[in-house]
């Protein structure tokens, strides 16, 4: 009996659930079994049993759950049990009620129907009626192989070669990039006196980020391929000072630029001139005053008029706001404004163009309209926050695994999100050959692709990135919204906005990476039940969403053969259920958290990515905090669309921690309170490769002091702009040696 009492020890549950007979025969059984075969019960069945429902009492049953060699000492009777049979046990032992129970329900969208605004993106106009060089038209047909323009080409193209300044308006993807670039090749071209290299810049081109600037000088440079003596040139951070240096010193005539490296090189590099300057062309202008680069444009202008007040200045962007307009105030000279959407304005000769008067920026209903390319298809899909990631891993599935040539952009609201989730879907959703690694899925897929893109990487790897998705057939971009703006990515098929956007003017940079110049393109937004109000939000702006259900989404699992869990392969479904779609959902994000727990590394990054979420969901600015609030967040559902199986518990002490080591120095929060915004929280995006040192800084001064000194926590919550001051003071202070070298590295 006492063998007997250990046996069953190694299975309390089953011990304590079961009457004593029935306990005693099942330990005799198992105790007979084990002697015939001279081993011990091995460990991995204790854990296989644990997890049974307490309705299995019988021998029989409780011997079904043996696998490998056990299963050859069951009697004929005992093994002839029948497939359903089994099917049905094993399908009572996949767990549903985690995911699935307690979610908020999913509010029925009431989606107001709006007239979208439209524009028509072709003309029958050719660029042989502009009276173009004949080599540029030439390569603009033969390299570019474009022939007819675009409607923003069509209009801006003969008002910038009269000389005028422009502030253009145009939907993404519809050709801005050459409405200003062939004027000003053109303009330069026809100089009487041949440009020289020397000369230095004659044009000066302005983009938000370094990828834009990428883009922008490779269609640069395919224009400029007749004219050599004309040099292009970018500078842009995370690049070598030094070799840009020397490029300015030997000349550069076009210059593309991200506005803080500009400035940089302005205030240290004093080859830079602008003596010559003939054109200045904001690109992307909305996104270039935002993110705190207001300042930067300033420099930038003053440096400018300083040396040249005779000059061209053109903004472009597709969505026109109030930062733009101070911007076109301060820097454009009686300026034509030219909107595609103005049906009038297209129907006047280049002559009325030439002496139309001085028109200011849409306003009204017409600036909170955004025009939208008349081949995309939008969608919107509310999920509960448990089933997020599941839900987002099977539209990948979907679309990139089970159709062909689909290329997809997934955007996300942090650095971290973007690492987190790149590296649970590469390890997860991508397997090995051979058998698959722990915490893999079993079924290999060739069409499956991820990569990455974010301001925290190194230059070299996000130009290869951006290189590799831009010449890829298919595959998919984790990316923040340093990809958002500008950027051409050829034959996008969709975009998920994985975490909504800040304003619908984002809203439209972002889905404007597919269906650009015609082609044909979809969209998809993931919004929780508590954010359905943010359609509304857009309907208000002209925008149309039709709704997704997330079970469609949700289906597609049961198309692969791997999510079936425990249950036999040999047999298929005849039917699929709500419930079979459940217990494949399950199965996934079981995968999903059997590799986030395989490591206290990797919990703690999910718990950063988690942190990070939280962070910049507290940034929606303040007319969409009736919508996006952190405290309607659950913290245990959004855990577990980052793999956690609980909510970590340690996030609010942190946040109290913070708070505290602002009200040791109330001078320090009254100083940096205002510029702690979503500019400053994401400003690496597009920073200018400056910042290098920050984090080193930071680091060496993580540990804190001993004694409990709240300098130390101020000092890792104060931005780049506070750090002198603080070292300055502390300098001062007796015993404080180690903190003024910091302040010298600093």
């Amino acid at each position: 009996m006492a063998a007997a009492d250990g046996s069953l020890l190694d299975n309390p549950r089953t011990f304590s659930r079961r009457p004593p007979a029935q306990a005693s025969q099942q330990a005799k059984a198992t105790k007979r079994k084990y002697q015939a075969s001279s081993e011990a019960p091995p460990a991995k069945w204790r854990n296989e049993t644990s997890f049974l429902p307490a309705k299995k009492t019988s021998v029989k049953e409780t011997q079904r759950t043996f696998k490998g060699n056990t299963q050859k000492m069951f009697s004929p009777k005992k093994h002839s049990v029948s497939t359903s049979d089994r099917n049905q046990e094993e399908r009572q032992c996949i767990k549903t009620s985690s995911l699935f129970k307690n979610n908020p329900d999913v509010p029925e969208l009431h989606r107001p129907m709006v007239k979208q605004v439209q524009e028509k993106v072709f003309t029958s106009a050719v660029f042989h009626e502009l009276g173009l060089h004949p080599h540029l038209i030439s390569t603009i047909n033969t390299v570019l192989k474009m022939s007819s323009m675009t409607s923003v080409q069509k209009q801006s193209i003969p008002v910038l070669l009269e000389g005028r300044d422009a502030l253009v308006r145009s939907q993404t993807g519809s050709g801005k990039t050459l409405a200003y670039c062939i004027p000003v090749v053109q303009s330069l071209q026809a100089m009487e006196s041949k440009i020289q290299r020397s000369d230095g810049p004659y044009a000066l081109v302005l983009v938000p980020t370094r990828e834009l600037a990428l883009q922008s000088f490779d269609t640069v440079q395919k224009l400029l391929k007749p004219f050599t003596w004309i040099v292009p040139g970018v500078l842009m951070g995370g690049e070598k000072r030094k070799s840009e240096k020397a490029r300015l010193r030997k000349g550069i005539n076009i210059l593309i630029s991200t506005p803080g490296r500009l400035v940089d090189h302005i205030k240290s590099t004093k080859n830079i001139h602008f003596s010559r300057l003939r054109w200045l062309v904001f690109d992307e202008a909305d996104r270039i005053l935002d993110l705190g680069f207001e300042k930067d444009i300033t420099v930038i202008l003053n440096a400018v008029n300083a040396e040249c007040q005779k000059r061209q200045n053109v903004l472009l962007s597709a969505t026109l706001t109030e930062g733009v307009t101070r911007l076109a105030d301060i820097s454009l000279h009686d300026p034509v404004s030219i909107s595609v959407l103005d049906k009038s304005h297209d129907q006047l000769s280049p002559k009325d163009k030439a002496v139309q008067e001085v028109c200011p920026p849409p306003a009204g209903d017409e600036l909170d309209s955004f025009a939208i390319p008349e081949s995309l298809e939008q969608h919107v899909t509310v999920v509960p926050s448990k089933l997020r990631l599941v839900c987002l891993a099977a539209f990948i599935l979907q679309k990139c695994k089970f159709e062909k040539d689909q290329k997809m952009v997934v955007f996300f609201s942090s650095c971290e999100l973007v690492e987190f989730h790149y590296s649970l879907f590469l390890q997860t959703l991508l397997s090995s050959s051979g058998a698959p690694a722990s915490g893999q899925l079993p079924s290999a897929s060739t069409q499956l692709k991820f990569l990455r893109l974010h301001g925290g990487m190194e230059q070299e790897e996000r130009t290869a990135v951006f290189q590799e998705f831009s010449h890829s057939r298919r595959g998919v971009l984790l990316c923040t919204d340093v990809a958002a703006r500008g950027l051409d990515l050829p034959q996008v098929t969709w975009i998920v906005q994985y975490n909504a956007p800040s304003s619908p003017a984002e809203y439209i940079h972002r889905i404007g990476r597919t269906a650009r110049i015609g082609c044909h393109g979809s969209s998809l937004l993931i919004l929780a039940p508590s954010e359905a109000e943010y359609v509304n939000s857009l309907a208000s702006h002209k925008i149309n969403v039709s709704e997704i259900k997330m079970e469609d989404i949700l289906c597609v699992l049961t198309r692969d053969d791997c999510f079936k869990g425990k249950r036999s392969g040999a047999q298929k479904s005849h039917a699929v259920g709500p419930q079979e779609i459940r217990e494949r959902a399950t199965v996934l994000q079981m995968v999903f958290e059997d590799y986030v727990h395989s490591s206290e590394r990797r919990v703690s990054w999910a718990k950063k990515a988690l942190q990070s979420f939280i962070r910049a969901y507290a940034t929606y600015p303040r007319e969409l905090k009736h919508i996006f609030h952190v405290r309607s967040l659950h913290l245990g559902h959004v855990a577990k669309s980052f793999g956690l199986r609980d909510a970590p518990r340690n996030l609010s002490a942190l946040t109290r921690k913070k708070r505290k080591a602002h009200v040791k120095r109330p001078d320090l929060h009254k100083k940096t309170q205002s510029k702690h915004s979503l500019a400053e929280i994401l400003r690496s995006e597009y920073s200018s490769g400056m910042e290098a040192d920050v984090a080193q800084v930071k680091k060496q001064n993580a540990p804190g002091e001993p004694g409990g000194r709240p300098l130390r926590h101020s000092l890792q919550l104060t931005p780049c702009f506070g750090r002198g001051k603080t070292l300055k003071w502390r300098k001062t202070q007796k015993g404080l040696q180690r903190d003024s070298k910091t302040s010298q590295k600093v």
